[in-house]
């Protein structure tokens, strides 16, 4: 949720930091920022953790290490390994059960990240509904979010994307007018991107998906649904990382205090 600040004849916000205290936002998006925030921090943490656990991304209903593999990531032991040897028991004990043994030992104890992920996840939908329902009641997205056609042109974004990567930012107005390629990519994350993780995300739980078996179907199997989880989290990583750029560089302390403590102007 990009915030904007009081500024007048600025060419460059990202380059001066000398301009007066940014517009407040209003309660509802200071809380649903920061609960979305903590909710993200703590997905991307855990995520990360269970995809260590198999690096291992594929297309379709069916993958495992004697499949082959859309995408292998180098994040853990777990990465390759060479063969299977032997047998290993499940625990210890003359009569317990046994199982075919990797060639190595495995990092496979992420059971406390996958039930954090998933309460996290409810933390991430929570803030994300009240976003929405907020955001179309008071008019929020029509008047500031959603671009209209003349802004959505590939060569007024192309112009507004190389005055990005120059710095070359037009200066902020008394409240969230945002730029049109800051619309676009806000459209991007609140109405395809977060919505699509968090379906994907459902698509992977057994008890959502035995309820709700559309939800492979719509993803085309468990495996693809993964992969798409995993690529628009990563999307979602790019955004937070330019978008704590930007915050930074058009006045930390400013954009943090109309993000926190300031009040909405009436």
């Amino acid at each position: 949720m990009k915030h904007a600040s009081k500024r007048r004849d600025v060419a460059a916000p990202g380059l001066d930091n000398t301009a007066p205290t940014a517009a407040p936002h209003a309660g509802w998006v200071k809380s649903t920022h920061w609960i979305a925030t903590v909710s993200f921090l703590l997905l991307v943490f855990t995520g990360s953790e269970i995809l260590m656990v198999h690096p291992r991304l594929y297309w379709g209903n069916v993958g495992n290490d004697l499949t082959p593999a859309w995408i292998e990531l180098p994040i853990s032991r777990n990465f390759r390994h060479g063969g299977w040897e032997g047998n290993e028991a499940f625990f210890i004990g003359a009569d317990a059960p046994v199982s075919e043994a990797r060639t190595f030992k495995t990092f496979n104890r992420n059971s406390w990240g996958r039930s954090l992920h998933f309460l996290a996840g409810w933390g991430l939908v929570a803030a994300g509904v009240v976003y929405l329902l907020a955001g179309i009641v008071s008019g929020h997205f029509r008047r500031h979010l959603l671009p209209n056609w003349a802004e959505i042109r590939p060569r007024a974004l192309w112009a507004d994307l190389v005055d990005h990567a120059r710095l070359r930012v037009r200066g902020a107005t008394d409240g969230p007018d945002y730029g049109r390629l800051q619309k676009c990519v806000y459209f991007g994350v609140v109405f395809i991107a977060l919505p699509g993780t968090v379906l994907t995300g459902f698509a992977m739980s057994p008890a959502i998906a035995a309820a709700y078996p559309w939800l492979l179907k719509l993803w085309g199997g468990y495996q693809s649904a993964r992969t798409v989880h995993f690529l628009l989290a990563v999307a979602l990583v790019l955004f937070t990382a330019v978008h704590v750029y930007m915050v930074v560089k058009s006045g930390f302390r400013r954009q943090m205090r109309a993000m926190t403590l300031g009040r909405k102007s009436t």
